[in-house]
């Protein structure tokens, strides 16, 4: 078993790539383009577009290392019936979770805005949770999945930082997986709430995972082909 040293924050993490899974989380087009659900809400969709490069170059390289790769969207039945009625009810009534918006109904299953965007979208093998809440656990098989393969570490990458990405590394945590999370591969809305999610998942020593680069994790799956 071959294993590689990533530098990371608080302490570097030694990593078996065979047994580690990619996960990006909601790079979806409701969340990252004008007129879903993200600008409905009031936010700059724009801020969330500065991870999407670094996803990009992370995913060509575990694809290439032959890792396991999850893609995550979040959304809900047509009917609304996983979807509760206080996550329902924020805020105006046609800028609400199922309301009609410009790439259809807003975080529904099937419209496009559900939809992963272009520049990341799934191959045909590689797995997609949909999920109805803001971690990629719950009501989901994820963590089956992920047993199934074995898998003990989890490079943590998507949108946002504070919400859905956070959930899903506190929620792994809990499960006994290591969490490495690409902070340059993840953004939010708040550049406030992007850093300090970021500063709380290392503190106390990795209370919740690790936090490391794109730019770190290449070059450990580069040595890794090279070893290989």
């Amino acid at each position: 078993m071959s294993r590689f040293e990533i530098p990371a924050n608080p302490s570097p993490l030694s990593v078996d790539f065979a047994r580690t899974a990619l996960v990006i989380i909601d790079m979806q087009r409701d969340f990252l383009e004008p007129g879903g659900f993200g600008a409905a809400l009031g936010n700059d969709v724009s801020r969330l577009v500065a991870a999407v490069e670094p996803c990009r170059a992370i995913l060509t390289g575990a694809r290439a290392a032959g890792m396991l790769v999850i893609h995550t969207r979040e959304g809900h039945r047509p009917d609304l019936s996983d979807a509760p009625p206080a996550k329902v009810e924020r805020g105006p009534a046609d800028k609400r979770i199922g309301a009609c918006g410009p790439m259809g109904r807003i975080l529904i299953r099937g419209e496009a805005g559900h939809d992963i965007i272009p520049a990341l979208a799934p191959l045909p093998d590689e797995p997609v949770i949909d999920k109805p809440g803001k971690g990629a656990f719950y009501q989901t098989d994820l963590d089956l999945m992920l047993r199934n393969r074995g898998i003990e570490t989890l490079m943590v990458t998507g949108v946002t930082t504070e919400v859905c990405v956070h959930t899903t590394v506190r929620e792994a945590n809990d499960r006994g997986y290591r969490c490495l999370v690409l902070g340059d591969a993840c953004a939010s809305y708040f550049a406030e709430f992007h850093e300090v999610g970021l500063r709380m998942i290392a503190a106390q020593g990795g209370i919740f995972g690790w936090v490391s680069t794109t730019e770190e994790v290449l070059a450990a799956l580069a040595a890794n082909q090279r070893a290989a």
